[in-house]
């Protein structure tokens, strides 16, 4: 058995560019789906699949899938940056889905079968205030929710709010720092989407207190922070959350803050959870061998697809830490499929991030999960039990354009994570 070909598809049937990557064999009929969405860079990993990981496969056995991710994750001699992990994600994706369907049965067989039934879900309430962001958590609950995220304000306001308040110094004033200048000459030097880290991180206690003592404790919710304040901020907001049992705070600090993480810890029982930005499975090793965090938080294709996922869980079970894979819209139908068959095969599983599957991805992408109440289910087909139609995708092509959310800055025009 060998590998014959091997393409990356872009397309938008939601609004959000994912890429799909297509192993095929010669073996009539017998190919694998992968997914390698790296939405803010997707032509670039187009590219790497079709340049550089084709050449290197064609010819080899899909059923050697382990020794095939170690050999393109060294091949470039460089590792570990999202365009190469997404690209090896792809192809390692589609090896499983290939190993499924010669075996006739889903992936999650293949790891040792299912631990539960279905995976439980986390929806994404928002709101301008917390009676917005009550009003759509009461929503989810009501239709069968049992995990709700809750944010409001986008992270202290955008840039109409802080216009309002025209409070930002410049040097160009008369009087120096002293003197304040427009919203509009700012953002024509530091164009980006701005935000108040500071009204931000004042208003989310009281927006749990809003809403714990709306409808009481018998829901679980969540809040990200999106590493969007400064890092003693984050650790205030962690002990101010204390009272309202979080099922767990979000990326209170970038990837490279380790010792916040320690002093957090000494601080404060919220849970943490973290992750979706690490590109290196290693990277993981001091938060979970310390036992910093109580969930990762893994984008799985940004790692390298569903072998080092496999073993990240494996190595965060022996220290007590639960996996909560990284599930935005911007993660295919055969992304979410396979954070699904880890879900159902993992012990440790927490839960599981996912989005609403409309019409057009349900037409584009035949077999995606489904969500019933609080849990999402994956169908009993071969390998990720999730197809893709070419000639349907090709009526959703992507935006390419730059992205704007991520431009993210405070009200002085400093630059910060989105």
């Amino acid at each position: 058995m060998k590998i014959t070909r091997v393409r990356a598809f872009l397309t938008a049937p939601d609004g959000i560019g994912v890429v799909v990557v297509k192993v095929e064999t010669d073996q009539d009929g017998l190919f694998g789906l992968g997914c390698a969405t790296f939405t803010q860079r997707a032509t670039l990993v187009v590219k790497a699949v079709e340049d550089y990981l084709e050449p290197l496969l064609v010819g080899r056995d899909p059923r050697n899938s382990e020794d095939m991710w170690q050999l393109m994750m060294v091949n470039s001699y460089w590792r570990n940056g999202p365009v190469l992990n997404n690209a090896i994600s792809g192809v390692d994706m589609a090896l499983w889905d290939i190993k499924g369907k010669i075996a006739n049965m889903p992936v999650y067989q293949l790891w040792g079968g299912k631990c539960r039934e279905g995976a439980m879900v986390y929806r994404h309430a928002d709101g301008r205030d917390p009676q917005e962001v009550l009003e759509n958590v009461i929503k989810y609950q009501e239709s069968g929710a049992l995990a709700v995220r809750c944010q409001m304000g986008g992270y202290g306001g955008r840039i109409q709010d802080i216009t309002k308040q025209n409070s930002v110094p410049s040097k160009d004033s008369p009087q120096a720092t002293h003197r304040m200048r427009s919203m509009d000459n700012l953002e024509s030097t530091f164009p980006g989407a701005y935000y108040q880290p500071d009204v931000y991180a004042r208003s989310i206690p009281p927006m749990f207190d809003y809403i714990r003592n709306k409808i009481g404790y018998d829901l679980f919710l969540l809040h990200d922070i999106h590493e969007r304040i400064a890092p003693i901020d984050a650790v205030r907001m962690g002990k101010a959350l204390e009272p309202y049992r979080l099922f767990f705070l979000e990326d209170p600090f970038a990837p490279d803050q380790i010792e916040w993480f320690r002093r957090l810890r000494e601080h404060c029982t919220t849970p943490i959870a973290m992750g979706e930005l690490h590109v290196n499975a290693a990277e993981w090793k001091t938060l979970i061998s310390e036992q910093l965090i109580d969930f990762i938080r893994s984008h799985v294709s940004a790692i390298g697809g569903v072998t080092p996922a496999r073993k990240l869980a494996a190595f965060a079970e022996q220290f007590g830490i639960r996996t909560a894979w990284h599930g935005p819209g911007d993660v295919s139908p055969i992304g979410h499929a396979a954070n699904v068959h880890l879900d159902l095969s993992s012990r440790n599983f927490g839960i599981q991030e996912v989005i609403h599957f409309g019409p057009n991805l349900y037409e584009v992408f035949p077999g995606c999960p489904e969500v019933h109440g609080g849990y999402v289910y994956v169908n009993d087909k071969p390998g990720w039990g999730v197809d893709f139609d070419e000639q349907k995708a090709a009526k959703y092509p992507v935006d390419t354009k730059v992205v704007e959310w991520t431009q993210s800055r405070w009200p002085d025009g400093t630059i910060w994570t989105p």
